[in-house]
């Protein structure tokens, strides 16, 4: 929303600019533009609601202006956008990573929920293979994120309830839970941090890829 309200308002006052009219807006004056462009283009409807464009924290800030301005994020800023989001991962109540591997393909199958028709609280599906290969019998899936196929194979993760497996599994439920607390502006949604996932949906995507049983790993 912030890069069409930027476009558009760039192009409004550079004609102007051509005419003598105006001079370009701060970034001040950008965001708010964004901003009275969300309270008009937008409304709420059913659990759809308008701070999903206008209420975007610090971090989504950053890495937005990042992104218009064409250039990464210094290093600096990185680790403590890194850094704050790597506290904000709530690890599992019970202390187990794991749940059931054929509930998290259901999952990662399903990109259903949180529309404007969806009722609060309803479970939500992941979308995985929007973005990654999982399953080898899945032959349709997205290319954005890297492959997920033999993910705990690869990595060599025969036991995850092991001493040696600990460091990839929690490594794992972190970036599932919010990818930025390892990449600042990853691409990833922050599925737990967000609440797309809830924990035990976490735990069946977590089963996906670390299970040796599972179809991944085969």
């Amino acid at each position: 929303m912030k890069k069409i309200a930027l476009v558009l308002g760039l192009s409004a006052v550079a004609g102007a600019a051509v005419l003598g009219c105006a001079t370009l807006p701060g970034d001040a004056e950008l965001d708010q533009m964004a901003a009275n462009m969300a309270k008009t283009a937008f409304r709420d409807q059913g659990i759809a609601t308008v701070d999903r464009v206008s209420g975007i924290d610090d971090t989504l800030k950053a890495c937005s202006a990042a992104d218009v301005a064409g250039k990464p994020l210094d290093a600096a800023r990185t680790k403590a956008i890194e850094e704050a989001n790597l506290k904000t991962i709530k690890w599992p109540a019970d202390g187990k990573f794991l749940g059931d591997w054929k509930a998290g393909e259901a999952i990662a199958q399903n990109g259903r929920g949180l529309t404007w028709t969806d009722t609060a609280g309803a479970a939500n599906g992941g979308n995985c293979y929007n973005c990654h290969q999982i399953s080898k019998e899945e032959i349709s899936f997205g290319t954005i994120g890297p492959s997920l196929y033999n993910y705990g194979k690869i990595r060599g993760v025969a036991d995850p309830a092991s001493a040696e497996a600990k460091p990839i599994v929690e490594y794992t439920w972190g970036k599932l839970w919010n990818a930025k607390a390892y990449n600042a502006c990853s691409n990833m949604p922050r599925v737990g941090h967000s609440g797309i996932l809830n924990e035990k949906q976490i735990k069946d995507v977590m089963a996906l890829l670390l299970d040796p049983a599972s179809p991944v790993n085969k």
